[in-house]
């Protein structure tokens, strides 16, 4: 099974994640979604989480899928893994996000 690796964008997000959950609700379900999350990354690369393509027009070859009130995108790496690249809350504005931590401003 590939190994998952979390990537830079995706980390600091999840470090937004956790902080505003836990601020908002407080530890113990701050920490329930991180774990969640990671469960769920998991799952891709057991091939368990239904993921569809990135739109072709973004110029970048990736899948994503929902967890709860956010987009999990990810890709599959040269060596094979699988490649958390950023996750974003259903309310932020996708594209500039997304193009910000892919790299392509």
């Amino acid at each position: 099974m590939p190994a998952v690796q979390i990537q830079e964008g995706a980390s600091h997000r999840l470090d937004d994640i956790y902080r505003y959950t836990r601020d908002r609700w407080g530890e113990e379900q701050a920490e329930r979604y991180i774990s969640g999350l990671f469960a769920a990354f998991d799952s891709v690369a057991a091939h368990g989480v239904v993921s569809k393509p990135i739109p072709v027009e973004l110029g970048v070859d990736g899948y994503f899928f929902r967890y709860e009130r956010h987009f999990v995108y990810w890709r599959r790496l040269s060596n094979g893994d699988i490649g958390i690249v950023t996750i974003l809350h259903e309310r932020m504005h996708q594209i500039d996000r997304f193009r910000d931590d892919f790299g392509l401003r």
